[in-house]
């Protein structure tokens, strides 16, 4: 099931540097990021993985991930450039509850294969 880390920051009066590494099995192969969603009710996702792993960040602004796995629901909320999401291969998901503001990273350890995903919610 998916879990949030909080990412190691290092801040001083030059301001906050976070980083992100060992969070994904294998390489990160992809990165992409989702921004200017046009309302806050939009959603996207909608699907899962059979075997990529993705860790979602919130660079700036806020939105809301719901994830299954058919067994386990939770309810994410990202807000903090220091928090990573990361979503287990198996793991169906849908984010919503975007801000104007917000632009969310989202690495994965494979690169694009429309194989992988699968639509119907667990």
């Amino acid at each position: 099931m998916s879990k949030l880390i909080q990412l190691t920051t290092h801040s001083s009066e030059k301001g906050d540097l976070t980083v992100f590494e060992k969070i994904l099995p294998g390489e990160i192969k992809r990165a992409f990021y989702i921004y200017n969603v046009a309302s806050v009710s939009q959603q996207r996702a909608l699907h899962g993985h059979r075997k990529e792993s993705n860790a979602l960040i919130a660079i700036t602004g806020e939105c809301r991930i719901f994830v299954t796995n058919g067994i386990e629901e939770s309810y994410y909320n990202l807000n903090k450039p220091s928090e990573c999401l990361v979503i287990e291969p198996g793991d169906w998901h849908i984010i919503d509850q975007f801000t104007k503001e917000t632009v969310l990273l989202v690495m994965s350890n494979e690169t694009y294969d429309p194989s992988d995903y699968f639509f119907d919610r667990p």
